[in-house]
């Protein structure tokens, strides 16, 4: 079989440039990029296809050879060339404001960077504080953040900021600038409406936030979230499918948000922290083209905070706590008396210590000898508090010197969190409600007889 002879169109495109793009034109796509690259609320599509290269700037400064310039023999000595020294700024206050701008800088840079302690610290803190550190937790982070087109960041509504990853958010930022951070607000149920909408208020300023309550029955903010995820699947349209992953501070509720989004139990879920760790690498299908990923908790290392601080985040599980009553001070701080007398109807308690044996006595938590079982009553109260028997928040910054404000949102979420209803006030309705039956009976069995005697009448 004789192969015909194949010609080649004759054009000048095969001896140039495929893309050429003007200095003028790429001037003005570059202010347009510049303009919307820390928008959270804009995404950049083709980005394969356009030079992002020639758009970012080089940030790395070349290092100035100062030994080749300058000399030693050159700068010092008797054959010393240069005349004055060279100096950035020309007045003592100029050069102190330089030199406090450089040490905040320097200080926010090692913010997040774990300090390093001695022997005896290290000894003498508990091993259960360094959960969700480890290197196997975080490299199973990474791996999600690299598998995922969307990254869902779930904070508790209850402190926002605190369970917060901003070493997280920095990385995904700086490193995989492509991929969409949301925000979600779980256990909205926890807070007064207020407060939960004026976090969200706060938070969408700098990324997507929605506010969620995880329950496969009863839940809220699932419509919202379905929508946002069909949106980033048509906007990804290139893709067969996209992949979603959860990350944040463990026994925040990433499984049970996914739980709600399938209407079904696909992931363990527990309100005691690390109850993922074990099942690693979860993969679910929640539609089509969407596909959602959980994650283990991560707790990125901070030198501000304490082990309190730690144990009141719901880092930890408190049964493994040596000593539970040392943390007692600082919840008894966050929540308001009013709630913990109505919790456990006890009063006049002055100081955590009193606090627990007045509790101890009431629930009958007594060692040998009559003595209150301290430990185990702190792991109670420890307990109530994490999983939202004890009501308490984080005021926004806003409200936050509003006292009027915010008692009526702490007498609100107090009404919300106690809405049973008193036997005896159960017991007069009821009998409220019989004696009305009563007499609408003997009202109607009189109008009965009145039109039974006019009928004999007529």
């Amino acid at each position: 079989r004789e192969i015909p002879k194949a010609r080649i169109q004759p054009d000048r495109r095969w001896f140039g440039n495929a893309r050429v793009i003007a200095q003028n034109a790429l001037a003005e796509f570059r202010e347009k990029v510049g303009a919307k690259a820390h928008d959270s609320y804009s995404v950049l599509l083709k980005r394969n296809k356009l030079p992002m290269s020639l758009l970012t700037e080089n940030l790395t400064v070349p290092k100035v050879q100062v030994i080749e310039t300058e000399p030693f023999c050159d700068t010092f000595g008797p054959k010393a060339q240069r005349k004055r020294p060279k100096l950035f700024s020309s007045t003592l206050e100029d050069l102190a404001g330089q030199t406090l701008s450089s040490q905040e800088a320097f200080e926010e840079k090692i913010k997040d960077t774990p300090e390093e302690s001695s022997d005896y610290i290290a000894q003498a803190r508990e091993p259960v504080f360094s959960k969700g550190q480890s290197k196997r937790i975080w490299s199973e982070l990474y791996k999600v953040i690299d598998s995922s087109d969307v990254i869902i960041h779930v904070l508790d509504a209850r402190d926002p900021l605190g369970t917060r990853c901003p070493s997280i958010e920095t990385y995904i930022r700086r490193e995989v600038a492509h991929k969409q951070l949301i925000f979600v607000l779980n256990k909205c149920d926890l807070v007064p409406t207020s407060v939960a909408a004026r976090w969200v208020k706060i938070l969408s300023k700098e990324y997507p936030t929605l506010a969620f309550h995880a329950s496969i029955t009863n839940s809220f903010g699932k419509g919202s979230l379905i929508q946002l995820l069909r949106q980033f699947s048509i906007l990804h349209s290139d893709k067969k499918q996209i992949s979603v992953g959860f990350i944040g501070y463990p026994n925040t509720g990433k499984s049970s948000i996914i739980n709600t989004l399938k209407k079904k139990k696909v992931c363990n879920v527990a309100p005691i922290p690390g109850e993922t760790k074990m099942q690693i690498w979860q993969y679910i299908t929640l539609m089509k083209r969407i596909y959602l990923i959980d994650c283990p908790g991560v707790v990125p290392p901070s030198n501000t905070d304490s082990d309190t601080v730690i144990l009141l985040k719901s880092v930890v599980r408190v049964e493994n706590v040596q000593h539970p009553e040392q943390h007692i001070p600082a919840l008894l701080e966050r929540c308001k008396v009013s709630h913990l007398e109505k919790t456990y109807q006890i009063k006049g308690w002055t100081n955590a210590a009193e606090f627990l044996c007045m509790l101890a006595r009431k629930s009958g938590r007594l060692l040998k000898g009559g003595e209150a079982d301290e430990g185990s009553v702190a792991k109670m109260v420890l307990n109530d508090f994490m999983r939202g028997k004890l009501p308490w928040f984080v005021a926004p910054p806003e409200i936050e010197g509003e006292t009027q404000g915010l008692d009526g949102c702490e007498e609100r979420l107090d009404e919300k969190r106690k809405r049973k209803m008193d036997p005896n006030d159960v017991i007069e309705k009821v009998k409220i409600t019989i004696a009305d039956d009563k007499a609408q009976d003997k009202s109607n069995n009189e109008d009965c007889e009145e039109r039974i005697c006019k009928k004999i009448k007529s």
